[in-house]
């Protein structure tokens, strides 16, 4: 049995079944935590406000948090690899600006002006990826160069100017319907579910949990690191690019500065949502919780005229609870892991001392238990 066997997709060494379980429950008690806090704030301004609790703000909510949550769901595939992208704000503004000038300005189809807004997002993203993998820089630094570079990119190539001049059809694609449902939610819905295929069914996803968990071990187990990094960078831009065009028609019209700030909701979304930013935790439904909390919670500081200063107050209130609790659980189930390691080692010595004289094939000394991590 290779030694490799016995490694855990969430972490270091493996201690078996309970080790999954537990992390598992890890997983399950963080979702129930920020879903507890979201059920918790909408029971409270349903007996605030009688308009909360009415179709169309829940429909208005949904629309609202469609970007942001678009967005995190690449956000949380990069963060579960243990980076973060910093840029997606910006590649948002760009790509909304790049997309409105293709339909306004070279009368190209709607169609084609939100595939030009999404594969300059996947190509932004690219060029993260080639950051951190080939010039190893950190993520942190790589994004945060590139937030830099997309922020300022919107006002060279529209000339510091907004995009106006889009054909009425381009209001459709943010403000259309399919029914009583608004097309951003049903976007959210479809880019949801397949990024909570992509982590439970695919390589891509599996290999995500491994790179976050332990960099090295899954290099040294065969996956092909630089491939995948990269690409799971062009996921969250591509979003971006997306959700610029969701913005675009909103306003019907593109507007270079949007996105400021975004990248932060993003983020925050994901780490409510029990995503950790020392990388291998984190779902997508977590990352939904987060993201509706937040948007809950803005909904409700509006209906009850509550400035956007204590909205941004209580959020990152909510932010540091998120990741102090990522630190405490992290913590121990470290600890957990110790004691339980330490108890096998004094199983081991007992063995070993109660076996008969001259017997040491038989005391367990020289021989490893199957699955034990002296197993070759």
């Amino acid at each position: 049995m290779s030694t490799h066997a016995g490694a855990s997709p969430r972490g270091g060494l493996s201690l078996g079944l309970p080790d999954r379980v537990r992390d598992r429950m890890q997983d399950i008690a963080s979702q129930l935590a920020a879903a507890g806090g979201l059920i918790l704030v909408a029971i409270l301004l349903t007996i605030a406000s009688p308009y909360f609790l009415t179709s169309n703000n829940l429909f208005n909510i949904g629309v609202q948090v469609s970007i942001v949550a678009i967005i995190a769901v690449g956000q949380t595939l990069v963060i579960l690899t243990g980076g973060i992208d910093l840029s997606v704000g910006a590649v948002a503004g760009l790509g909304g600006i790049l997309g409105t000038m293709a339909i306004a300005k070279a009368g190209l189809p709607i169609a084609v002006g939100i595939l030009i807004a999404v594969l300059a997002g996947a190509f932004i993203g690219f060029v993260n990826g080639v950051l951190v993998t080939q010039m190893k820089l950190p993520p942190f630094i790589a994004t945060l160069g590139m937030l830099g570079v997309c922020s300022g990119l919107p006002f060279i190539v529209g000339g510091e100017n907004a995009v106006y001049g889009l054909p009425s059809g381009f209001r459709l694609f943010g403000e259309g319907q399919i029914g009583p449902i608004p097309l951003p939610i049903l976007y959210l819905i479809v880019i949801a579910v397949a990024g909570h295929v992509i982590l439970k069914r695919t390589k891509l996803g599996r290999y995500a949990y491994a790179i976050g968990s332990n960099q090295e071990a899954a290099r040294l187990s065969g996956i092909a690191l630089n491939r995948y990094l990269i690409v799971i960078y062009m996921i969250p831009a591509a979003l971006a690019g997306f959700g610029g065009m969701i913005a675009a028609s909103l306003v019907h019209s593109g507007q270079p500065n949007y996105g400021n700030g975004l990248e932060l909701n993003v983020i925050a979304a994901c780490v409510i949502g029990g995503a950790s930013l020392f990388g291998g935790v984190g779902t997508i439904g977590g990352t939904m919780i987060g993201a509706f909390l937040m948007a809950v919670i803005t909904n409700g500081a509006v209906l009850l005229n509550i400035t956007q200063y204590y909205q941004e107050v209580i959020i990152g209130v909510i932010i540091w609870l998120a990741v102090w609790w990522d630190q405490v659980r992290r913590r121990r189930l470290s600890a957990a892991s110790e004691q339980m390691g330490r108890r096998k080692a004094d199983g081991d010595g007992d063995g070993d001392d109660g076996g008969e004289p001259g017997g040491g094939a038989r005391g367990g000394g020289s021989r490893a238990e199957p699955g034990s991590a002296h197993a070759s």
